[in-house]
């Protein structure tokens, strides 16, 4: 799979983590799949709810963020495709705890934040049998 990604979206996607630094921060990805392809439409920033003293290392949302956006992407004529979040001071490879919340179907898009800056962002798909994260390319274009 390949991961198709505007330039504008990485930089609102690096705008935000920075933002959220030194704490994890994320979203979700909105698109559609066209072959081997994820095409992302549009990002949408979700507030990190996890326990507040763990925030620096953890990242999730409530089910009613994943069902509003559900049915946002739906009205849009879009899909979920995809989460992207960010790993403060780490690099941009997946924990086991991503692994334990993640679904094979979509695209994962993790970026190391060093020092409150934005420095490398990695695509990712979880394996059908869910024992790990295979790597995949992000494609990045000017419009």
């Amino acid at each position: 799979m390949n991961i198709e990604l505007l330039r504008t979206l990485q930089a609102r996607i690096f705008d935000q983590l920075e933002a959220g630094y030194p704490n994890e921060a994320g979203g979700f990805l909105l698109g559609k799949l066209r072959g081997d392809t994820v095409i992302i439409d549009d990002v949408v920033p979700i507030e990190n709810v996890f326990a507040a003293e763990e925030q620096h290392h953890r990242y999730t949302m409530t089910p009613q963020d994943w069902m509003r956006l559900e049915d946002e992407a739906e009205a849009r004529g879009l899909a979920l495709v995809g989460y992207y979040h960010s790993h403060p001071d780490s690099p941009a490879f997946p924990s086991e705890f991503d692994r334990d919340r993640a679904m094979p179907n979509f695209a994962y898009l993790i970026t190391s934040v060093m020092r409150g800056r934005a420095t490398e962002m990695r695509g990712w798909r979880l394996v059908t049998d869910h024992s790990r994260f295979e790597s995949e390319p992000i494609l990045l274009r000017e419009f």
